[in-house]
């Protein structure tokens, strides 16, 4: 168990800083949480409470009840009651702030003491780690890069930001805090002696009883904990699953769309969750509950599945894409058509997701792609998507049977590789799920031995 000691300075970004504590928490960290005044406008101080179940400190003149101690620490530290920011900077194993506002920065790389947070960061002697989160525009501005030199002079180890969308409506560009499970790997990183992580560059496993850890289980979640400890043979991977069917808007209440109700890509959700992987489920327009345990992420267009695949997929190791994404979209029509004889639309091409995935995947991430077919030569046209989007394995669905596929409990697909072709007769969805992460399996074991 290490000793993390969390600064949440003021910004958006803050929430984030709840599910870092809760991940350290449950990896075995005892974590203790410093705010500025700025940070509770964002979070409370009572939900980092009730994660890491320790007080949390906003101000150097406040009396520490746990006396610098962390939790699971058992009994007092000290016979009396010591200075607060000074104790915990000196028992903490690492110092993390996270998010650190472009205000915060500059105060740090100053040497300026005005709050709990950097009069701790000042006094700390540990290994300390600034996660920068703001606008694009202010993390580009020459103050904002000259404190971080200055911090970097210092051996304060800068997590640079990501880039996305960010808090402004409209607005994307560097300056999105990472995911916490990255935060939490690199600071155990940093405590195994492990190098500084730099973009797309697999960081060195780290060896603790509260990682799990795969070498051939992609570079990005090499050395991350789980969010949700599952146990089983797929206990490490990370799994994400599309869902359902996208629509794009014609006008105010009309869409293009298509059938698929989310069931085969909930079923391979839970099945994905029961065999003890971290699963998440980009859902396009599912009204079925997703399976316990497993995290969602609602979408309704193309363009919005092809966004949250993309910003996701660095981190997965399996990517199931079993949702029916619109081939076409039109520019949609403000208001209400009103009713005409005719109407001509202009159609155009939507995101090929499964290609771009599939372009961009590791050689330790699978990808898996589904055909929906109408009879006829379904299989050969399914092994031509194979060969041309470059994924791992095609489902093929043949949705010329009415009794299986769309809003059916049943199904019966053709598993389409490289090299065979495998049948999974006509049955309940759970059942064709299994089959088909069986096959993932005997993929991903065949690529670790040719290794």
């Amino acid at each position: 168990m290490a000793r993390l000691l969390l600064g949440v300075s003021g910004g958006i970004a803050a929430y984030k800083s709840l599910e870092f504590a809760r991940l350290a928490t449950l990896a075995g960290h005892g974590v203790r949480v410093l705010m500025t005044d700025n940070a509770r406008r964002f979070v409370g101080a009572a939900s980092f409470e009730g994660i890491v179940g320790a007080p949390v400190l906003t101000s150097e003149y406040e009396r520490d009840p746990m006396r610098g101690a962390f939790p699971g620490e058992e009994g007092e530290r000290t016979s009396h009651d010591p200075i607060g920011h000074l104790e915990l900077a000196a028992n903490c194993d690492a110092f993390l702030v996270a998010p650190a506002s472009a205000n915060t920065i500059a105060k740090l790389a100053g040497g300026f003491a005005d709050s709990m947070l950097t009069t701790s960061f000042l006094a700390c002697t540990a290994p300390r780690l600034l996660a920068p989160a703001m606008n694009d525009r202010m993390y580009a501005d020459a103050a904002t890069q000259a404190n971080l030199a200055t911090l970097r002079e210092r051996g304060v180890e800068v997590i640079e930001p990501e880039e996305g969308l960010l808090a402004s409506r409209g607005e994307r560009g560097r300056g999105r805090l990472p995911d916490p499970e990255r935060l939490l790997a690199r600071i155990e990183a940093v405590l195994s002696g492990g190098q500084a992580e730099l973009p797309g560059v697999e960081t060195a496993p780290v060896e603790t009883e509260a990682t799990l850890l795969d070498d051939d289980r992609g570079p990005a979640a090499i050395g991350k904990p789980l969010a949700s400890a599952g146990t089983g043979p797929w206990s490490g991977l990370r799994v994400m699953v599309t869902a359902g069917g996208t629509r794009e808007p014609i006008d105010a209440v009309r869409f293009i769309g298509n059938r698929s109700s989310g069931r085969m890509g909930m079923a391979l959700a839970a099945a994905a969750q029961r065999r003890g992987a971290e699963v998440t489920v980009i859902a396009a327009n599912v009204s079925l509950p997703e399976p316990a345990g497993v995290k969602r992420v609602d979408v309704e267009t193309t363009a919005e599945l092809a966004y949250e695949t993309l910003e996701r997929f660095e981190t997965q190791h399996v990517l199931l894409m079993a949702a029916a994404p619109a081939d076409f979209r039109t520019e949609p029509i403000t208001g209400k058509i009103k009713r005409q004889d005719s109407l001509n639309l202009n159609l155009q091409p939507t995101e090929d997701i499964l290609a771009q995935v599939a372009a961009m995947r590791s050689e330790s991430q699978t990808v898996v792609g589904f055909a929906a077919e109408h009879g006829g030569d379904a299989v050969d046209r399914a092994r031509g998507k194979l060969e041309r989007k470059g994924a791992d394995l095609i489902v093929l669905n043949d949705v010329s049977d009415p009794t299986i596929g769309f809003e059916s409990d049943e199904n019966a697909v053709t598993l389409i590789a490289a090299t065979e072709e495998i049948e999974v007769p006509k049955a309940g969805k759970d059942a064709v799920a299994e089959a088909i992460l069986d096959r993932v399996d005997r993929l991903r074991a065949g690529a670790r031995t040719a290794k």
